[in-house]
């Protein structure tokens, strides 16, 4: 069965973006960009939100741009090569490759997914996410914590959810900033 992952850039007060709805704080540096890639690789699906997969659309046409670097353009092929799920009630039609939309989030059908998968799941986005862990559905998460508290925003972990967690692994990244993997224990 297929993991669902869970991997998300936060300050360190635990939020995904501040109060206006920037995450420009969380610019990865070239060394945490390529854990990324590696991070994303084996995946064979990602699971948005309306709101992440728009963020993520650039990818689409970022081989495009003239003088890209080496680690965005292996980043938009891993991109570019996964299937896509955008859970949108607004959105009719998507501007990408391997992509569909499902106007709800469906535990069931994400379980189905899960055990039909050949490889690894993720989800982005933290409303998203908050429904999986509400649903215990996520498996791992990768939580990569940056050097600033912004007191407010969009939280990264969902309230209302208590989960037993493992720390496989960590590491540290250029400018200070933190990744902690760990897998839900139930």
């Amino acid at each position: 069965m297929a993991k669902l992952i869970y991997a998300t850039n936060m300050s360190l007060d635990g939020y995904v973006e501040d109060e206006n709805g920037s995450f420009d704080w969380g610019e990865p540096s070239e060394q945490l960009h390529s854990f990324f890639n590696d991070l994303l690789r084996p995946i064979g699906t990602h699971l948005y939100g309306r709101a992440m997969y728009e963020v993520m659309t650039y990818w689409e046409t970022a081989l495009s741009i003239p003088d890209g670097n080496e680690i965005e353009n292996d980043f938009a092929r891993i991109w570019q090569t996964a299937e896509k799920v955008v859970y949108s009630t607004t959105l009719t039609t998507v501007p990408t490759t391997n992509t569909r939309i499902e106007p709800a989030f469906n535990p069931n059908a994400v379980q189905h997914l899960k055990v039909n998968a050949v490889s690894d799941i993720s989800i982005g986005g933290a409303q998203i996410a908050a429904q999986a862990f509400s649903a215990g559905l996520i498996d791992e998460c990768h939580l990569i914590i940056h050097p600033i508290i912004l007191g407010a925003g969009k939280p990264a972990l969902p309230k209302n959810v208590r989960l037993n967690l493992e720390l496989l692994n960590e590491n540290r990244f250029d400018g200070d900033v933190v990744h902690l993997h760990y897998r839900v224990t139930t």
